[in-house]
């Protein structure tokens, strides 16, 4: 059986892909379980010693100055998530509610939040035994952490609120009962607040979202070979030498990926042979998606850094025998990546909606015909599917706007400022599904260029990249329904068959952010 073991620390992307999407299973190690039973021991003394610390012994937010007995204890923990439960909207997916839950296992491990082994187990069987609970996806301002989302994964383990077990939506005591898992009736001090309290709902769609941005930016490497050669673009422009004068990253693996795909091309040509240069849509690709790139490795590192925090409040140091209240449930350093994701992945749709218009547009397409049909006036072609790219890449320009701009206070001002991370990664994701749809569009009317200018040797990638396009769909010689022909497009991309063809042709895999050796500078 694969399984991952939690540590608090160790903890990576690729991991948290296998538990949300390969059902891989997830084991505490025994340095972690050590250490949350020592963090744990601490709050019980606090609790027996009745000494006043925030969300142990206090209420919470506005009420941190009410303090609550040790009898009252439990009732204060279960009033908290039921009372926090508000979530609104369409459930989250299962593969994000997984990762909620998984990553949220991992920030406990780390022994700084107070929880009962008993009760971070019961978190871990669920994860294991695929019990998700229901979250309704909207509802959190991203601080004090994902208080609404988080709420409605505890209800679950409290045997409230509902949950999906293997196909089923039940009520959550009814799959915990199927899934042979103890609901908890008896949550003790602090752990209301540890379960509560972090920023794993939007990290969770976001990473998620990040992982699939990172197959798609490679996606659109490779839809801009294959308009290249429809357009028989100019390759002079993707020289390294170029690059190496302007050594972003991004913008250096783009143009080598470009010239990798294009190997061995006679649709493409050089400056000078049909033209001097090619229109920016074309010329400063590598520039345009390599800066997209780049935002995808800064906001790969801020992920990596989250997956293994401690996002929760008050902050428990059992080696000092101390409790501090802080901010780390902030989401601010999520909400700016996510917003930053959005952004960079519109940019991508951008281009690849004016790469498409090229292809279509006659005054431009360098001798393609009207809307890539032979027949234009009884056939339309390609006219609409260019204009639904473009009211996706407007509909994208008002997703894009940053969430994290914007702040409401709460709790009576206690949380006067929030992070909207949650809404910011929400956004992204579906950012990156309308680019999907954008790309799908654009390789579809690459190949149709290819076809109509009379196909001749492709390059080592974007030949592999043509055979699987005509696998599933084939030249358009008169008008048919467009939407299936995009679908099927798009379901191409989705199960990432284009990448891993042209990745098998090349024998290497398409950069987004690995660093160049030296000599690809000068």
């Amino acid at each position: 059986m694969k399984r991952i073991l939690i540590d608090g620390s160790s903890l990576t992307i690729e991991d948290v892909i296998n538990i949300t999407r390969h059902n891989y299973k997830v084991e505490l190690t025994k340095g972690a379980i050590e250490k949350v039973q020592k963090a744990r021991d601490l709050v019980d003394k606090f609790v027996e010693e009745e000494k006043i610390s925030y969300g142990i012994t206090t209420g919470f937010g506005k009420f941190s100055d009410v303090a609550i007995s040790k009898e009252e204890a439990q009732k204060l923990q279960k009033n908290l998530i039921i009372s926090h439960a508000c979530g609104v909207g369409n459930p989250f997916s299962e593969d994000i509610v997984r990762g909620i839950m998984a990553l949220r296992v991992n920030a406990l491990s780390k022994g700084h939040s107070g929880i009962r082994i008993k009760t971070l187990q019961t978190l871990v069987d669920m994860l294991n035994e695929g019990v998700h609970p229901i979250i309704p996806e909207k509802g959190s301002l991203g601080a004090s952490g994902d208080l609404a989302p988080l709420s409605h994964m505890v209800l679950t383990m409290l045997g409230e609120g509902e949950a999906i077990y293997k196909g089923d939506r039940l009520s959550s005591k009814e799959a915990m009962e199927r899934a042979g898992i103890d609901i908890i009736d008896d949550l003790s001090s602090k752990e209301g607040l540890a379960l509560i309290n972090g920023t794993q709902a939007m990290t969770s769609v976001g990473l998620l979202t990040l992982y699939d941005a990172i197959n798609l930016v490679k996606t659109a490497d490779i839809a801009f070979g294959l308009t290249m050669e429809g357009l028989n673009g100019i390759t002079c422009a993707m020289d390294k030498k170029v690059h190496g004068v302007r050594p972003h990253m991004g913008q250096i693996n783009t143009a080598k990926n470009i010239l990798d795909i294009l190997e061995g091309s006679d649709m493409t040509t050089k400056q000078g042979d049909l033209r001097v240069q090619d229109a920016y849509s074309l010329r400063c690709t590598p520039q345009i998606h390599g800066a997209s790139k780049d935002a995808l490795g800064y906001i790969k590192d801020k992920i990596n850094i989250e997956i293994n925090s401690v996002t929760d409040n008050p902050i428990i140091f059992p080696e000092l025998e101390e409790v501090i209240s802080g901010g780390n449930f902030h989401g601010q350093p999520m909400a700016l990546s996510f917003d930053f994701l959005g952004i960079a992945l519109s940019e991508l749709a951008n281009i690849s909606e004016r790469r498409l218009e090229k292809l279509v547009n006659p005054a431009i397409s360098h001798g393609l015909p009207a809307f890539l049909t032979n027949k234009g006036g009884l056939n339309s072609g390609f006219m609409i599917v260019q204009y639904s790219a473009a009211s996706l890449v407007s509909e994208n320009k008002v997703l894009a706007h940053p969430a994290s701009v914007d702040s409401i206070p709460s709790s009576a001002n206690q949380e006067d400022h929030v992070s909207m991370g949650t809404i910011a990664a929400r956004k992204a994701k579906e950012i990156m599904e309308n680019v999907r749809k954008v790309l799908a569009m654009e390789i579809l009317g690459a190949v149709q260029a290819i076809d109509l200018r009379g196909k001749k040797t492709l390059g080592k990638g974007t030949e592999a990249a043509y055979k699987i396009v005509r696998e599933h769909t084939s030249f358009i010689d008169k008008d048919r329904v467009m939407y299936k022909e995009i679908n099927i497009c798009e379901e191409i991309v989705k199960k990432n068959l284009l990448v891993e063809a042209v990745e098998e042709a090349l024998g290497s895999e398409i950069l987004v952010d690995e660093q160049l050796l030296e000599e690809s500078l000068i």
